[in-house]
């Protein structure tokens, strides 16, 4: 496992402070919880003497290892300099000995109670260490570093064991009464200390490694390769269709490209750089009498019109993040660019209208806009006027959405309601609401969508089982159909 290099100096830093620390009475209280011992006094001493010297070991390792890690941008190092006190405290243990200076053969190292947890985990971590090392070793081959690690690692392995066993001894003769009764309580704690030292010692041996600068990849749908540099121009649009790999490895591959009547339109872009880094299909779409497309131009990021008497521009330059996207809503001299800044714009006379707050336009005509706003439905002129204000309702995700519909006229709105299967029809320069019908259809069928208005001046709606088209009296509610 590989640490950048920025944590590497954090590590760094906060070790050598933790180390710095001096004892304090906290690190008393700990340790009479943990240990159960309750130390007098004089007792006490005997305990902030091991501390500090412990302590003191732990700043002379770091101050030899400290160094080295620096030097290899090795952080297990740091965990050698910080752990290699604990171990060394216990290899340094002298055996016993009687008053008369004769030496006593240590007793038998049996671990008990929570000593023989610790004992337990750590003999299983040195076996995981150590197949892990040989299967590092086998796959990225022999290297100082791995090699390096290994000697720490045997060494940490002889050690341990030697250092549990002087711990095992009790105090030597002649110890002073006040310590001998210290002593089994500190011993026990640096037995637990010393298999987790030991354990921390040999697992980061075989997980850590120098750590070195990350390098900053180029994302996959970054390509070195452009696209052709020409026009595409058209009459009428016979059949448009979007990239199937906006984002793959050949840039002049035809997939990449929006196609016109089967031709690579290149001067539109294929894709965008969205929130968080991900690419999305750029926004383009076709008017509904074909002859016209509106597009994201591929190197200024402008939105553009184009039909076929050449290419206006929509707006100026724009950040991926803020291109909008476009709307015809069934018609085709009005399109709207829905967005941050949401406008709709006039492809006569090329005069813009911006709508504050719009988040969808659902209609457009030459009497009027639908849009919706986070909380309201408005029905606009072209100049931007209000003409109807109405509370937008919050459905569930799982329900179909209110749709809205605006007479070529500009004086009803039709609103579909999703879920009622209702329409509530509006008046425009009043705002009162002049019918609610719910149509009821032949047989099993139900209301599918409202259709809008046909050229004869009545609103037609489609049956959702048949797929049948009816005209709607929006009064009574009555369903007919043309010829029948």
């Amino acid at each position: 496992m590989t640490i950048p290099l920025t944590i590497f100096w954090v590590a760094v830093a906060a070790t050598v402070l933790a180390a710095a620390l001096p004892v304090t009475q906290e690190r008393l209280t700990r340790f009479a919880a943990m240990s159960g011992f309750s130390p007098t006094v004089a007792e006490a001493r005997r305990v902030i003497d091991h501390f500090t010297g412990l302590r003191r070991r732990r700043l002379a390792a770091l101050a030899l290892t400290v160094p080295v890690a620096c030097l290899t941008g090795d952080p297990f190092y740091l965990v050698v300099g910080w752990c290699a006190a604990s171990v060394l405290h216990g290899v340094r243990l002298s055996p016993r000995i009687r008053t008369d200076g004769v030496r006593l053969p240590p007793p038998e190292p049996r671990a008990r109670g929570g000593a023989r947890i610790h004992r337990d985990a750590w003999l299983l971590c040195l076996g995981g260490a150590v197949a892990a090392s040989a299967h590092l070793l086998a796959g990225q081959g022999v290297t100082p570093a791995r090699l390096a690690h290994a000697a720490v690692m045997a060494a940490a392995a002889a050690a341990v064991p030697l250092a549990a066993r002087n711990l095992g001894a009790g105090p030597a003769s002649g110890t002073p009464e006040d310590a001998a009764r210290a002593e089994p309580a500190i011993r026990r704690w640096s037995a637990r200390n010393l298999y987790l030292a030991g354990t921390a010692i040999v697992l980061s041996g075989a997980l850590l490694t120098p750590g070195h600068a990350v390098q900053r990849e180029l994302p996959e749908y970054s390509m070195p390769r452009s696209f052709p540099e020409h026009t595409a121009a058209f009459e009428t649009v016979r059949e448009y269709d979007e990239p199937t790999c906006p984002w793959f490895d050949q840039m002049d591959d035809p997939c990449r490209s929006w196609l016109v009547n089967g031709e690579p339109f290149p001067q539109a872009a294929p894709y965008v750089i969205g929130k968080g880094g991900a690419p999305r299909l750029a926004p383009s779409v076709l008017s509904p009498d074909e002859k016209a497309v509106v597009y994201l131009e591929r190197h200024a990021r402008r939105m553009v019109y184009q039909d076929s008497g050449g290419v206006h521009h929509l707006t100026g330059g724009l950040p991926d993040a803020r291109v909008p996207a476009p709307v015809f809503a069934g018609q085709s001299r009005y399109v709207a660019l829905v967005g941050e800044d949401t406008r709709v714009v006039d492809t006569r006379t090329w005069a813009a209208v911006p709508i504050h707050g719009a988040r969808r336009v659902h209609d457009l005509n030459r009497s009027g806009i639908v849009a919706t706003t986070a909380s309201r439905v408005l029905v606009l002129d072209h100049r931007g006027r209000e003409r109807l204000s109405l509370p937008l309702r919050t459905l569930r995700t799982d329900v179909p959405e209110d749709t809205y519909h605006l007479r070529p006229d500009g004086r009803r709105l039709v609103v579909v309601r999703g879920p009622e299967s209702r329409l509530d029809t509006f008046d425009t320069w009043t705002g009162r609401r002049l019918s609610s019908v719910t149509p009821v259809f032949p047989g099993d069928d139900f209301l599918d969508a409202g259709l809008g208005w046909s050229e004869r001046g009545s609103f037609l709606v489609r049956g959702a089982m048949s797929e049948r088209v009816y005209d709607l009296d929006l009064t009574t509610g009555s369903l007919w159909r043309r010829g029948r």
